[in-house]
């Protein structure tokens, strides 16, 4: 990139999901628009963007599939009108295992380019299944099934790898998409209050520390219909680990900053422990 072409910029989108797609989604579009506006080239939703249903019946009444999905048309369609690349977070999606009998969803992300088509799907991996101390049982794996593969995709802007809240706790995905050439990582989230301010950002740190790349961490936060509680804190940290913004308690928001992919290599030539890792027994 030459020194007089601008740098792109990320923007981190923050709001407080509501239990269903009519509320939520108009949240969303305002949001996405006015951070397009603001000249955001991508775009970061985050997990549950179109809804988090208040109990497990209307979870799966909710769920869409993907062919028809409200919830995708308009994220595809907001992408191409703006030309943007979006990270539509996460989406409660029909499962493709149904053929199989197991009737669970997917916690599904879709990275969509500016043509305003699907660059990439990745289903989480790992499932939230704790007991965080805040009064609430949480058991993702009763409702989700999870993915196993990890997905990365080149982009106009960079070579993106993408997650979805709980994987950030698991180092191993994120150097491995850092060894398949990820320079920007997408971490979508609904983090608890409770684990939010004990982790958060600890953890996104460190996802960018070890592995030398942007993290783009898009975040609810709130009170949902089901009672729980999301810490926000939407953040775009840089490859050396630095926080270069932080939406805080905004309750309905976005952040934005510069993403100058050169630091991407300079951050990994002065720390190169994707080249040091050792057979381990």
């Amino acid at each position: 990139m030459s020194p007089s072409t601008p740098l792109p910029k990320a923007a981190v989108l923050q709001y407080t999901a509501r239990g269903s797609q009519e509320e939520t989604l108009p949240i969303a579009e305002a949001l996405i628009t006015a951070a397009a506006e603001a000249g955001a080239k991508i775009i970061c939703l985050p997990e549950c963007a179109n809804f988090l249903a208040a109990d497990k019946a209307s979870l799966k009444a909710k769920a869409e599939d993907e062919a028809n999905s409200p919830s995708l048309a308009l994220f595809t369609r907001l992408a191409k009108k703006h030309q943007i690349i979006l990270s539509a977070g996460s989406l409660m999606m029909a499962g493709d295992q149904k053929k199989n009998g197991d009737d669970r969803l997917a916690n599904r992300s879709f990275l969509i380019d500016e043509t305003g088509k699907i660059a990439a799907r990745y289903d989480k991996i790992h499932m939230f299944d704790a007991d965080v101390g805040d009064g609430k049982a949480y058991r993702e794996s009763d409702h989700f099934c999870p993915g196993t593969k990890i997905v990365d995709v080149q982009t106009s802007i960079g070579h993106i790898g993408l997650s979805v809240c709980y994987d950030v706790r698991f180092a191993q995905l994120y150097r491995q998409l850092a060894k398949k050439g990820a320079e920007m990582l997408t971490i979508p989230a609904a983090f608890t209050r409770t684990s939010g301010q004990a982790h958060w950002h600890i953890l996104q740190r460190a996802r960018a520390i070890e592995t030398g790349c942007f993290v783009l961490a898009s975040a609810q936060i709130g009170t949902h219909d089901d009672g729980r509680q999301t810490y926000g804190h939407s953040l775009i940290i840089n490859p050396w680990g630095e926080v270069l913004a932080d939406a805080g308690t905004m309750e309905e928001g976005f952040v934005i900053a510069e993403i100058d992919i050169t630091e991407v290599a300079a951050a990994r030539q002065k720390i190169r422990n994707l080249q040091h890792e050792p057979a381990y027994r």
